[in-house]
């Protein structure tokens, strides 16, 4: 066996002595089609109108003053939450801004 065979002896040695035919490819009418196709805008959509979206709230009523047992002050803070934990602790650090002492009298949903 002669080991450098050239393609086409290759060819027949696999496939015998039938001629090899290129794939037969139908070539499918090409309709006048424009590569790009223009797509007119399309009208803008009304915006809808949301409600306006229901905000928790809590008052926390506080009692400040700046001396301690002296004369004190009642305050309130709006917190826009539903923990009260955190509302206790927004108003507090808010009040303490001002005043050096700070008791939660109460927290109350609006």
């Amino acid at each position: 066996m002669n080991p450098e065979l050239t393609e086409e002896e290759m060819r027949r040695a696999l496939f015998g002595n039938a001629e090899v035919s290129s794939p037969i490819i139908p070539e499918v009418a090409k309709e006048s089609v424009p590569e790009v196709v223009i797509v007119p805008p399309a009208k803008p959509v009304a915006k809808k109108k949301v409600a306006k979206a229901f905000t928790p709230r809590l008052r926390v009523t506080l009692r400040v003053g700046n001396v301690f047992e002296g004369e004190t002050q009642d305050i309130t803070h709006e917190a826009d939450t539903l923990s009260t934990l955190l509302a206790e602790q927004e108003a507090v650090k808010a009040a303490r801004k001002k005043f050096r002492y700070v008791e939660v009298v109460s927290v109350k949903s609006m």
